[in-house]
């Protein structure tokens, strides 16, 4: 007799049943079980209120976390960017695969990378975060763009851009690849341009605290370094009290994600970088710092902590506007 299925909650977004499917079969292959996709609908994609307003990108968690905290699904798999810092005792994020690609990328008309803008492009975003570190690079270069607030799945986001609404949109790297729609990238961002959400290009694969069993079969999908990585970056967003929707940018670089030894080295040390900034690019703070590869999530969260802390005494308190509560 076959096991009975286990039964993973997800969004329906393409984004979401892609990532989700991928989840799933490796779900399947670690407890021998087949992996039934549940799609839920979450707050935050029936509402079209900008995210600032309804409450982050946590909004498109609590209906996942609620199916999973009322026994209908037995795991939830989260863009670990969306994930509330803060979390519920009894759920446990049992596994964070190896992170895809965490960069942003670019869209644009006619195949241009973003230094070719022409003045006055307008580039599409609905991330504060993205919009102050755009408007900064554009003062410090010399170059005259306006960031415009826009929501929506991919294809509408592409769609500004093709209809001639928008000169680019910026995306998730991560998200693109997911979705087999990598070629339609025009710009893939430096990380010394914009730096990532905090998280971005990870996933979480949550579960109920009690479920011992398929938290151990779950264990095997972690990867050690991405969980290391984005600890780091999220106690740094914790730290600076900052909700998912804040203009706030982390990456906990490795030398080479996943491969210890990558050209015989073994890598020892882990450079976190954080930025926030106000949404016009007036102003940013950006520090960085480096160190050992935490071995424990209590060495990776104070790394975090410890960035977070010389931020706010640099002044990036009064960047983030309203602060999350």
């Amino acid at each position: 007799m076959t096991e009975k299925a286990l039964r993973l909650g997800t969004r329906r977004s393409k984004l979401a049943m892609a990532q989700s499917g991928q989840v799933a079969e490796a779900v399947s292959q670690v407890t021998g079980r087949p992996v039934e996709l549940v799609e839920i609908t979450t707050y935050g994609d029936v509402s079209r209120e900008h995210l600032a307003q309804i409450g982050g990108t946590g909004v498109f968690v609590a209906a996942l976390r609620e199916a999973l905290a009322r026994g209908e699904v037995d795991l939830a798999v989260h863009s670990l960017k969306d994930l509330p810092t803060t979390q519920p005792d009894e759920l446990v994020v049992a596994a964070i695969p190896v992170r895809e690609d965490p960069r942003d990328v670019m869209v644009t008309r006619d195949g241009l990378k973003f230094t070719d803008l022409p003045r006055g492009a307008r580039i599409g975003t609905g991330s504060p975060r993205r919009m102050a570190q755009l408007n900064a690079y554009a003062r410090g270069h010399g170059m005259d763009i306006e960031t415009v607030p826009i929501r929506g799945n991919v294809d509408t986001r592409i769609g500004y851009v093709l209809k001639g609404e928008l000169d680019a949109v910026v995306l998730a790297a991560a998200g693109m690849n997911r979705i087999g729609r990598s070629d339609e990238v025009t710009d893939f961002l430096s990380v010394d341009t914009v730096l990532p959400a905090p998280g971005q290009g990870a996933l979480a694969v949550e579960c109920a605290a009690d479920n011992a069993e398929l938290i151990a079969a779950l264990a095997e999908l972690d990867d050690p370094f991405t969980r290391a990585a984005v600890t780091a970056e999220r106690s740094l967003l914790a730290a600076l009290e900052a909700g998912c929707s804040a203009p706030v940018g982390a990456l906990a670089d490795l030398p080479s994600w996943g491969n210890p030894q990558a050209d015989g080295q073994i890598v020892k040390e882990m450079r976190l970088r954080g930025v926030v900034g106000t949404t016009d690019g007036s102003t940013l703070v950006q520090l960085s710092t480096t160190g050992p590869v935490p071995e424990t999530h209590e060495a990776a969260t104070a790394l975090g902590r410890e960035l977070a802390t010389e931020m706010l005494a640099q002044g990036a308190a009064g960047l983030m506007g309203e602060r999350a509560q």
